[in-house]
């Protein structure tokens, strides 16, 4: 049902809208192709973009040249495009912060430059483009009133428009200077009686905005804000952050892994709220915290990987039956409910040791702490998913990343009875990874019965689960730097004998754990390098995919993917601090370096 307004482009090309509640992709054509209301994980009414029904299309008529770009510390979009008569702009967001039962969608164009021609379509369609148009028509004030499956639609600015096949269309004109406001409302409940009115709820917006915005005290502060904001954008009212605004976008094509990442990974929840800490910014801390302790307070040792934003379990995996963005599927639901994954509550632990350190952990938080540490007491011996849930193993990550969120928290609080605690417990499953998962080279392995390196056991080093200076750090990070990297980008692991890069895209999350690594050694130039190199590997939008396709130079995978803009934001954040005490800096400063200093990478 694709229309000729909404043709898939790269991943690359795409932005993303969002208030918090749900969030919306936009093309370099004005189409947005991806909308799911009213939250992040209900039914698209705009779903084009994995080859179902719906799209919202503002773009000229004239041929054009497409650009656009974010303004500052915020997730209001601005399209533009330089056209064979001019420049024309449009202005895009979702109100924030967002109504988690009616959104707001925001649209103004600008004639920037020369009279602007623009054809609108409108063609909304519930249940992923699957349900028709059940109601059209205008009121008296031009005002149109839609409905499709369980959605309730109201849009303004455009009374001139006609209904025909492809949907409700307009055609607008704007001398030079002029601006014209477009306000589409979608709720699963009647709208409220009052029209809401643009130049309030775009001035909302933008305070909105500006004052969730913190100063950061980073590198790269102008990712760093967006890094930021993107977070902000993916968390609920209720504390949740998705782990991506889609479902089924390929990692590789064809090869079966099309996700659906609507949904708050306790994981990444706890990289978000780390990434805050390190950052100094408090809300998306209080945020995650706030979100995991619930979920461990209600599900204790039995705490799933992933919830839904409002604390349910995620749905079993199903297919919708739709074409799929190009080399993907239309996958919804994920399979991850059926997991159990032990690094969960080690990740948990780190961020409540980040929030302890701030004074921000309450008694809620500390509850659920304990509870944690009982869940690794009871289950550290347990077969797991992983970080990259695989099949069930006793994979070193996850025991590490435990040793590490355990002594993390018992370093924050000495002073309390449940530090001892963690101590001990931190001790008994370090040793017993120790004598089953280091390889006979010196470095950390996969699992027991898996000799492998995996760039995953570069992160317990770094969050304090053994010294930088252990000889098993350095030669877990020399084995990563030699076997699994590529043109400084860093791949997870190794599928098989093929080349790294026929088997999936470099993961951007481990290029920053690699820069942090490189840090924590000591290994400043190291360190910039590893962190530029992925801090380019984003879209025009300067957003991060979960992969990027070093031969291509494509994004793979579901976008925007949180946790990479979370480590994105700690590593900025850390950059600007010591990465070691004064002695062990000085011991790494006039260590022999493990390798040769190359030139340096550029994107």
């Amino acid at each position: 049902m694709s229309t000729p307004f909404s043709p898939p482009h790269p991943l690359h090309d795409y932005a993303l809208l969002a208030d918090g509640e749900r969030g919306a992709l936009i093309g370099p054509d004005g189409a947005l192709t991806w909308l799911c209301a009213p939250t992040w994980h209900d039914d698209a009414v705009f779903a084009s973009l994995i080859g179902g029904g719906g799209v919202y299309c503002v773009a000229p008529r004239a041929r054009y040249v497409p650009g656009g770009y974010y303004e500052e510390g915020t997730l209001i979009w601005r399209s533009r495009w330089v056209t064979t008569d001019g420049v024309i702009e449009c202005r895009e967001a979702l109100a924030y912060p967002g109504d988690e039962k009616r959104l707001v969608l925001l649209r103004q164009l600008l004639a920037v430059d020369g009279t602007a021609r623009v054809r609108v379509l409108l063609d909304p369609h519930a249940d992923y483009g699957r349900a028709p148009l059940t109601s059209v028509h205008r009121d008296d004030d031009g005002v149109w009133h839609l409905a499709t499956g369980r959605h309730l639609l109201r849009w303004q600015g455009a009374a001139s428009a006609t209904v025909r096949e492809e949907g409700l269309t307009a055609d607008l004109v704007l001398k030079p200077g002029e601006s014209h406001d477009l306000v589409l409302e979608c709720s699963g409940s009647p709208l409220p009686p009052t029209l809401p009115r643009a130049e309030e709820a775009w001035a909302g917006t933008e305070r909105a905005w500006r004052q969730s915005l913190p100063p950061l005290q980073t590198i790269a502060a102008r990712d760093a804000r967006r890094a930021y904001a993107l977070l902000r954008g993916l968390t609920t009212q209720g504390g949740g952050m998705v782990a991506a605004a889609t479902t089924s976008l390929p990692e590789r094509a064809e090869a079966g892994r099309n996700y659906d990442y609507r949904y708050v990974w306790i994981r990444d929840q706890s990289y978000a709220g780390q990434a805050a800490a390190a950052a100094g910014t408090p809300e998306l801390l209080d945020s995650a915290v706030r979100f995991v302790s619930e979920r461990l307070l209600a599900d204790g040792p039995r705490l799933a990987p992933a919830y839904t934003v409002h604390g349910t379990r995620v749905p079993r995996q199903h297919e919708l039956d739709l074409p799929g963005y190009p080399g993907g599927f239309s996958r919804i639901g994920n399979h991850v409910s059926g997991q159990f994954q032990l690094d969960c509550f080690g990740e948990a632990l780190l961020l409540f040791a980040a929030a302890e350190r701030l004074d921000r952990l309450n008694a809620d938080a500390w509850k659920a702490a304990d509870l944690a540490v009982r869940g690794i007491a009871e289950r550290h011996r347990e077969p797991d998913a992983g970080i990259w849930e695989l099949e069930a193993r006793r994979w070193t990550h996850s025991r590490l990343i435990c040793v590490a969120g355990l002594r993390a928290l018992a370093d924050a609080a000495p002073h309390r009875p449940l530090a001892d605690t963690c101590t001990r417990l931190a001790d008994t499953v370090f040793t017993e990874t120790a004598v089953s998962s280091v390889h006979a080279d010196g470095h950390w392995q996969r699992a027991p019965d898996d000799a492998a390196v995996d760039a995953a056991l570069l992160l317990p080093a770094v969050r304090g689960a053994l010294p930088a200076d252990d000889p098993r750090t350095r030669a877990t990070l020399a084995a990563c730097r030699e076997r699994l990297t590529q043109d400084h980008f860093v791949y997870r692991f190794r599928h098989d004998e093929r080349p790294l890069e026929e088997a999936e895209g470099a993961f951007v999350l481990c290029g920053f754990v690699m820069a942090l690594a490189e840090h924590q050694q000591g290994h400043t130039v190291d360190a910039y390098r590893w962190f530029e190199r992925n801090r380019g590997a984003c879209g025009a939008s300067g957003l991060y995919a979960e992969e990027f396709d070093i031969a291509q130079r494509q994004l793979r995978g579901n976008l925007p993917q949180a946790f990479v803009h979370a480590m994105l934001l700690e590593t900025a954040a850390r950059f600007t601090q010591d990465p070691l005490p004064h002695g062990a800096r000085r011991r790494a400063a006039n260590s022999t370096p493990d390798r040769p200093l190359g030139p340096m990478s550029r994107s």
